[in-house]
């Protein structure tokens, strides 16, 4: 059920209806942003065991996001019969009782243990076995539609989000230019500054020859953003080919959001003039938009 070559995000809402004989249901699935693959389930009681399924079917729709599923099903009046798992009220109760004898607590209300799962089932209400075969396919089939719809949600906001990260990496690729074509960075604007700087501690004498070598090694160093640029770029072409083949690939550019900004940083922190400093801090902002958008992205 994924589309491998969408971009989709990770927040949606999306609901599907069914019937099957006397009974009406309807599934609601509200998606919002997780570190992972995160599904609740809120199912009526008698149904914990069509848990597996669901979570199977969800787990083949969606790599992440935190996913809540509900399920409202009313059934005719001659179909509700619920009955009272006795073992599973015992274990329980028996519980409650090992709790109270490790600390002072009141005992629980009957309304709190029948609540627990598996206490409550649906009972014999005269359904053949077809006929609850044909119900939990039923139910599987609807909750299948309900995923197509909440993927189909995902998709068009993660459309969205795609263009404002395509934009925002061609916001990053030309003040990375500008960072490139800066008179302040070129070699010869570094090696007049070098010369500035030593004939300063030149004046001073007595500086071994040695000793200004390594001072001049290190303002070249300090002062060439060669490299930084040229990670940049690459990360531009990484980003872009990411959102090109599209699938769940929020990790990747959270990832590359990261590098982005570990390469302003010492941009910055290289930077000789306020107009150098001025574009790092701009990118800057525009790396930080960027990220908060891939925080979207399944």
């Amino acid at each position: 059920m994924k589309a491998e070559n969408a971009i989709s995000s990770m927040t949606g809402f999306a609901r599907a209806d069914g019937t099957d004989g006397g009974r009406r249901w309807t599934f609601e699935l509200k998606s919002v942003n997780g570190r992972g693959l995160e599904l609740r389930f809120r199912l009526p009681p008698g149904f914990d065991s069509i848990e597996g399924d669901l979570r199977k079917a969800a787990g083949e729709a969606f790599a992440r996001g935190s996913v809540t599923i509900s399920l409202n099903l009313e059934s005719a009046a001659a179909e509700t019969l619920l009955r009272i798992n006795q073992a599973a009220l015992d274990q329980a109760i028996a519980a409650v009782d090992h709790i109270r004898t490790r600390i002072d607590c009141d005992r629980p209300r009957a309304e709190g243990l029948l609540a627990l799962r598996g206490v409550i089932e649906a009972g014999d209400d005269g359904v053949d076995e077809s006929a609850r075969a044909a119900l939990g396919k039923a139910l599987a089939e609807s909750f299948r539609g309900a995923l197509r719809a909440l993927r189909t949600v995902r998709e068009a906001e993660g459309r969205t989000i795609a263009a404002m990260l395509a934009a925002q990496i061609a916001e990053i690729e030309q003040l990375t230019g500008a960072a490139r074509a800066h008179a302040g960075s070129s070699l010869a604007a570094i090696r007049q500054r070098i010369c500035a700087q030593l004939s300063e501690l030149l004046a001073g004498g007595g500086l071994p020859e040695e000793r200004l070598a390594q001072e001049a090694a290190l303002l070249a160093v300090k002062a060439d953003i060669r490299e930084e640029i040229d990670r940049l770029t690459a990360h531009i072409e990484a980003a872009r080919s990411l959102l090109k083949a599209g699938g769940a690939v929020g990790r990747k550019l959270d990832f590359l959001a990261q590098e982005f900004n570990r390469e302003a940083n010492t941009l910055c922190s290289k930077a000789q003039d306020m107009s150098l400093k001025r574009i790092g801090l701009e990118l800057k902002t525009v790396i930080d938009q960027f990220r908060e958008q891939v925080q979207n992205i399944e």
